[in-house]
């Protein structure tokens, strides 16, 4: 059973889930880089994240998501993984409005240039080859983090926090963390209903399927 504290708690997470906004990771081989990133995306509020891996060698039936750098957030985060961009950008096409990618181009917007209160996705590249080519082709358009270092560049969980930091800032601005527009009561009621079945019955949700055979 849980206490009266745990339950309010899991009604206050579950009422400030911001279900139009999520992230993509796309080939992002490093496990404690995803364990990262989940954390962050339970932090601000995002209740699922994709996974894409296009490259061979990372195609595998189902991955292994229990890192300790996820703190626990995996139990949370629900995760969609994907082994090819169509049917991961049909999915996302079907709960989100528009995506864009961190790419360096003439055309790139500045992160805080976009309305991240909209219903948005928001896809990370490999820590070293960035977007494929496909998958830009399949974006709505491409933003970078402005930086006046030396080096350019963050590291994959590094910038997708500050990104869906600059998502949380916006809509805090906004009212959306006090008066959900995302979701209904009936659907915060739910997932708070689905998450006490998670702590009651331990799941740990360790591995994500592939989805996309």
């Amino acid at each position: 059973m849980m206490t009266p504290e745990r339950t309010e708690k899991f009604k206050r997470v579950a009422s400030k889930r911001q279900v139009n906004l999520t992230v993509v990771l796309e080939n992002v081989h490093d496990l404690h880089n995803i364990g990262a990133v989940m954390r962050t995306c339970d932090s601000v509020g995002i209740k699922e994240i994709f996974i894409l891996n296009t490259e061979s060698h990372l195609t595998e039936e189902r991955i292994h998501l229990a890192a300790k750098s996820s703190s626990g957030a995996r139990k949370w985060v629900d995760v969609n993984f994907y082994t090819k961009a169509k049917p991961c950008f049909e999915h996302l096409r079907k709960n989100y409005d528009f995506v864009f990618c961190t790419h360096m181009a003439e055309d790139s917007k500045s992160l805080y240039d976009l309305d991240l209160t909209a219903s948005v996705a928001l896809l990370f590249g490999n820590e070293h080859a960035g977007v494929t080519d496909e998958t830009l082709g399949l974006c709505d358009g491409n933003f970078l983090i402005p930086q006046v270092g030396m080096v350019q560049s963050l590291n994959i969980s590094v910038a997708c926090a500050v990104s869906i930091y600059e998502a949380k800032r916006q809509r805090l601005a906004k009212g959306f963390y006090e008066d959900n527009p995302t979701m209904t009561k009936e659907e915060q009621e739910e997932l708070y209903d689905t998450y006490a079945r998670r702590h009651e019955l331990k799941i740990k949700n360790k591995f994500a399927p592939r989805l996309n055979d």
